[in-house]
């Protein structure tokens, strides 16, 4: 990912890291049963939480009042 932006040895070293780091992560989950379960839980709170945020960003219906002078209908 890193290194197919950066094209440099420095990042490609940097993109290996970051997978590894995932795997051992993964190792440690599947042997972990109550860390396993607690990140679970984390991650149903983090989905709640992305959720809340994502109406609060959707866009409000505009009310759609008319912009300058409306002239009344009574001056016909």
């Amino acid at each position: 990912m890193l290194s197919s932006v950066l094209r440099s040895k420095r990042a490609i070293q940097v993109n290996i890291g970051i997978m590894r780091t995932f795997v051992r992560l993964r190792e440690i989950l599947a042997t972990h049963e109550e860390l396993a379960r607690k990140v679970a839980r984390h991650d149903q709170k983090i989905a709640v939480l992305f959720d809340s945020l994502q109406k609060l960003l959707e866009p409000k219906p505009s009310r759609k009042y008319p912009i300058g002078f409306v002239p009344s209908k009574d001056n016909d």
